[in-house]
């Protein structure tokens, strides 16, 4: 069965990829623009399995369309680059709201005793078969990759997390002499960033980390890919270790943001500085 899937897969890996889905990625995701061509076209291999294999639902009244999905399974699929993947076994619908929406949820007052809240969310990912995301957020995490805010890349982060059954910020590593180093690096730097935010100091991670090793993880991801050289300069073992599990390493890349084609253009055309 295992072996029917992955042909499967590989056959629409190998399709045509829409020129018009390489605009709207070009236009939306500008990580796509500080990876190397050959990841590009892993990428949009990615892209297409990804796009058959999940469902997609509008919800408050959103109407979905190819940008909306493109643009969603893009940032999705960078985390999956150069690795072993299911592609998010246990995930069949990514549902998007136009912006951020209410989220039931529950608080422990007392020892077995919960009151009901509800909080505004801009994405949530169950454990088992949804994940919802705004697409306000979506495209404003997506268009500045300097401040390490991406709300798909930190839910997907969630999925990989829990791939495993346990959202523990330990996610499945790819050998099991990881697990040793992982929990002591992030430990560490959890517990730093803890002690940091309590202490009002500033953190290149985003101080929403400090709740709990899964948002650790999370942010840490967001981070990774979007403020890359600072993670590295401030957190280096963390780095080392995102970068041995993801098997990416975008503080390569980061320097000049691999300018867009058509600022690549229009820098070519101008004559040279006397």
């Amino acid at each position: 069965m295992l072996g029917v899937k992955n042909r499967r897969r590989e056959k629409i890996r190998n399709c045509t990829f829409p020129p018009e889905w390489v605009e709207t990625i070009e236009k939306n995701v500008p990580l796509y623009h500080r990876l190397p061509p050959p990841d590009q076209l892993e990428l949009q291999g990615h892209i297409l399995v990804f796009l058959d294999e999940k469902n997609f639902e509008g919800c408050g009244g959103l109407v979905l369309n190819d940008e909306i999905r493109v643009t969603i399974a893009a940032q999705a699929c960078i985390l999956l680059l150069h690795r072993k993947t299911d592609y998010y076994p246990g995930l069949y619908s990514i549902l998007v709201y136009p912006g951020a929406f209410i989220a039931k949820g529950y608080v422990e007052l007392a020892p077995g005793v919960y009151t009901e809240t509800r909080q505004v969310h801009l994405g949530e990912s169950w454990r088992h078969g949804a994940l919802i995301l705004s697409w306000d957020d979506v495209c404003a995490g997506a268009s500045d990759i300097h401040d390490g805010h991406n709300v798909v890349l930190h839910e997907f982060a969630h999925r990989l997390d829990s791939e495993d059954g346990r959202a523990n910020g330990a996610p499945s590593l790819p050998h099991r002499s990881m697990y040793v180093a992982w929990a002591r690096i992030l430990g560490s730097d959890f517990h730093k960033l803890q002690h940091d935010a309590q202490a009002g100091l500033p953190t290149v991670l985003d101080q929403y980390g400090a709740a709990n090793p899964a948002e650790f993880f999370a942010v840490a991801t967001e981070c990774f890919f979007e403020k890359p050289v600072q993670l590295q300069s401030t957190h280096p073992e963390l780095y080392e270790n995102l970068k041995l599990y993801f098997r990416q390493d975008p503080a390569r890349f980061a320097s000049d943001d691999r300018l867009a084609p058509d600022r690549k253009r229009a820098q070519a055309a101008q004559p040279p500085v006397a």
